[in-house]
């Protein structure tokens, strides 16, 4: 699958449910196999106004429906978009709950990291679904083509039961503060995360 994820940030003034009908629009006559657009909800940091992620067969589906996306996205409210474009595998957690709420995180590891240590971080990111069962279903990739704020190298996606599931059992869990932390905090050795990074949910 490849996915395509924007966090639109507005102008103060802007009216964001114009430009997601707008976007809502676009993406009816696109070949996206799944859409998610919709305003961001409180706790996102970086996160923008209005997320949208869409998920297409190929790079090739993407590339039919970039203009049109591209002509809605030049709308003088946008002030500032941070995304990527990247390929995936969608992996189903099997909790057999429906997911409420989508998150997209994006992040980019320093430059000259050795790969195997972006291996180990990957590996530790993945272990997140396995604990917390709030994640409903969830991909990580690298990133082809990033645009915004920072080159970023990776996007890790998921949708969760609701809000509760992700602010509590995901960021609170102990796997968290073991594994993950310790790759993103400037007091540890082992920080490859120096950027800002993005966390963006919203309503599915």
């Amino acid at each position: 699958m490849f996915s395509v994820t924007r966090l639109i940030h507005l102008a103060p003034d802007a009216d964001p449910q114009a430009l997601i009908g707008q976007l809502q629009t676009t993406a009816g006559t696109s070949h996206a196999e799944r859409v998610v657009i919709a305003p961001t909800l409180a706790g996102s940091r970086n996160g923008g106004d209005i997320l949208m992620n869409l998920r297409f067969e190929s790079a090739a589906d993407w590339a039919t429906a970039a203009e049109g996306f591209e002509t809605a996205l030049s709308d003088p409210a946008i002030t500032h978009i941070d995304g990527a474009d990247y390929r995936g595998t969608v992996h189903d957690n099997e909790t057999g709950k429906q997911p409420t709420v989508f998150r997209a995180l994006l992040l980019r590891v320093i430059p000259d990291t050795a790969t195997a240590t972006v291996e180990r971080f990957e590996d530790d990111l993945q272990l997140l679904p396995r604990y917390v069962r709030t994640i409903t279903s969830w991909q990580l990739s690298r990133v082809d083509n990033a645009l915004g704020a920072s080159p970023w190298t990776h996007v890790f996606e998921q949708d969760f039961t609701d809000v509760d599931g992700l602010m509590g059992p995901y960021l609170m869990h102990p796997i968290h503060w073991a594994y993950v932390d310790r790759w993103f905090d400037p007091e540890c050795p082992e920080v490859i995360i120096r950027d800002r990074v993005c966390h963006s949910f919203c309503p599915l």
